[in-house]
């Protein structure tokens, strides 16, 4: 009898679990939004929707077109292929976007007011960031370019086979002319045109002059993840394809932004600091013509991401712990100004009308998804020109507020508390930790669509959740973002674990059902909670670093472990140690499932084989499922569903209790 009145209460909670909360498959169905860009005259904001396509296994973005007057919206674009980075002409009257829809990558150009898209590229490989001219005679756009010939003679020989560090291809400038009027036929498109070449460097963010004779681009030795400090700030003049370094010091130097003038460029740079993986990033201004770089942010204690510079100064957006909004300095007085609000506001994207009187973004207030809004940029208020929130009308969800607590040396950490609908604090409830990646990711109060963990039907079952922004996270300044320097798994541990401590002490946290997971750093953090820990009762890890030593000689971004070990594993094999969840291995008893993409090149799969068979040998519960053909993220809908739906049995398994 007992038996029967134990399982009730389960089974009432996985009814409540599917009637009130999306199911695995609802979830991964629902749109978001993302990209707005209002139009030069104000009349329009153009932006994607992403929604996920089951027949083809691929989550799909289509442009979408919000009427700023009248609120009216529509779908620009459709097809079983995407299509994303909508960009408009000068004049407000065509979109050029980036498609795969016959394979490659292609500009189109479309009319926001609909019809039929038209190709104005046929290029041989894909077309990567695009940006139109000033006057809309023509496009520029990044591309490697057709395989060169001695490539093509090696594979037709030999076959395919890669040196490492060795065989890169470049990307590179090119200029496309875009007539009135586009041939329907491909073979009569315009002909692209290289402004950059050789095997010099390899360009990413690129932006064109005011008067449009120049374009200023951001390039690196070589598109190597490992050659970051590499990156600088060059000009290439269009007519006569001729290029200046502007910069010599150690980079990051990226993402240059004209003066409305054309005589000086501001761009982020690192400022020649070694460990920019974690240190602050700043807006600098260098003459368009070279010279001595000036700092505008060095007192801005967050990375600033550079929007465009007006006539009234330069616009950046920039995390401010779980909100992020946009700002404007003044580049002759260095005097910051917020332009969006209130201060829990969280904004993303910006984007201005011509005159930079009207501003459209992505954003939401806490406990509110993300939509796209359109509001004066000198007095902020928001109207909502989309509606993600109306898919979950019919459902209750968990509530979020953001929660404080010391950690183990003193540190203040900030995490973000999911709780039932019908949140009771005199129950006890189950815990789950959700740890984010990075370390330089953060957690935000906003609603927001489940991906690789079902968080609301963890909540809907009865559980609280905990998402932590541990040290090292971003929007708490640079100080903040070096706590884990030389302390990685150690002090996050400290970070989650005193905060579960914290929610314990609150009353309505069942210190005997505490579970984690988490994905690349959270999968790491999960790892050394799983061998370092006896407090929880089971544990996912996502793709996670198991050993700092196996991952270093593994991963393709080998910096990122010498800035934050400060040494390499021959140089200091204890800081690798002191760091590896694998080094605490003979304590491990929690029942763990561990997730990774085979494909992966950032944390390698030999990460995760280093764990099951030390989790095997010792008898602990363990399951290790690889996603075939998969890189570090899991992203198409039918293997997120298997991710998802894995981590949903591992732990009503092993919290609830479920067969």
């Amino acid at each position: 009898m007992r038996k029967q009145l134990w399982i009730a209460p389960i089974l009432c909670a996985a009814a409540l679990a599917a009637s009130t909360v999306p199911t695995i498959d609802e979830a991964l169905s629902m749109k978001s939004v993302a990209g707005a860009q209002i139009s030069p005259d104000g009349r329009y904001v153009a932006y994607t929707v992403q929604q996920a396509n089951w027949d083809e296994n691929d989550f799909v973005q289509q442009i979408w077109i919000a009427v700023t007057a009248t609120g009216e919206r529509y779908a620009l674009t459709s097809g079983k292929k995407g299509s994303s980075g909508p960009q408009w002409s000068p004049d407000s009257r065509r979109i050029a976007f980036t498609s795969d829809r016959e394979g490659k990558r292609q500009i189109y150009l479309i009319s926001p007011a609909g019809g039929e898209a038209m190709a104005l590229t046929a290029e041989e490989s894909s077309v990567g960031g695009i940006a139109w001219s000033p006057d809309g005679s023509s496009i520029a756009f990044t591309s490697t370019g057709p395989d060169a010939k001695t490539r093509k003679d090696r594979k037709e020989k030999y076959g395919e086979f890669e040196i490492v560090g060795g065989d890169y291809s470049m990307n590179h400038l090119w200029l496309v002319k875009v007539p009135e009027v586009l041939p329907a036929e491909a073979k009569k498109l315009p002909k692209a045109e290289a402004l950059t070449k050789g095997e010099q460097f390899s360009v990413s963010a690129f932006s064109w002059s005011p008067d449009g004779k120049r374009i200023a681009f951001a390039a690196g030795r070589d598109p190597d993840l490992g050659s970051q400090d590499t990156e600088s700030i060059y000009v290439v003049d269009v007519a006569g394809l001729q290029v200046k370094k502007l910069l010599d010091s150690p980079g990051p130097h990226g993402n240059p932004k004209w003066s409305p003038n054309g005589r000086e460029i501001a761009f982020t740079t690192s400022n020649s600091v070694p460990n920019f993986f974690y240190a602050n990033r700043y807006i600098a201004v260098i003459p368009a013509e070279g010279g001595q770089p000036r700092l505008l942010t060095k007192d801005f204690d967050e990375d600033p991401n550079l929007i465009e510079w007006a006539a009234d100064g330069i616009y950046f957006g920039a995390a401010q712990k779980t909100a992020a909004h946009t700002f404007r300095i003044d580049p002759a007085t260095r005097a910051i100004r917020r332009i969006t609000g209130p201060d829990a506001f969280h904004a993303t994207g910006g984007s201005f009308t011509k005159d930079h009187r009207m501003m459209a973004g992505v954003g939401a207030s806490p406990n509110h998804f993300a939509e796209v809004f359109v509001s004066s940029a000198s007095d902020f208020a928001p109207k909502y020109l989309s509606d993600v929130a109306a898919q979950y009308k019919d459902f209750r969800l968990g509530t979020r507020e953001v929660v404080e607590w010391k950690s183990k040396d003193g540190a203040s950490i900030e995490g973000v508390l999911i709780k039932p609908a019908d949140f009771d604090p005199a129950r006890k409830y189950p815990l789950l930790v959700v740890i984010h990646g990075g370390p330089t990711g953060v957690d935000t109060p906003l609603m927001a669509g489940d991906r690789t963990y079902p968080v609301e039907r963890f909540v809907a079952k009865g559980a609280v959740v905990l998402k932590p922004n541990y040290r090292g996270s971003a929007g708490y300044g640079e100080k903040f973002r070096a706590l884990n320097v030389r302390n990685l798994g150690v002090g996050d541990y400290d970070d989650v674990i005193t905060g579960v401590d914290a929610l314990i002490a609150r009353g309505f946290v069942d210190k005997d059902r505490v579970g984690a997971m988490g994905w690349s750093q959270g999968g790491y953090i999960s790892a050394f909670i799983t061998c370092y820990s006896d407090r929880f009762k089971a544990v996912s890890v996502g793709a996670g670093i198991s050993d700092w030593m196996t991952y270093y000689v593994n991963t393709d971004i080998h910096p990122f472990t010498r800035q934050y070990l400060k040494a390499t594993p021959w140089e200091d094999p204890e800081i690798y140690k002191k760091t590896s969840p694998i080094t605490y291995v003979n304590r491990a008893q929690t029942p763990t499932l561990i997730q990774h993409g085979d494909q992966d090149k950032r944390v390698p799969p030999p990460n995760s084989f280093e764990l099951y068979q030390a989790l095997k040998d010792r008898n602990v519960p363990v399951k290790l499922i690889l996603y075939k053909g998969f890189g570090h993220p899991i992203n198409k809908p039918k293997q997120q569903r298997a991710v998802m739906e894995h981590n949903y049995d591992w732990f009503s398994k092993y919290i609830w209790g479920e067969g």
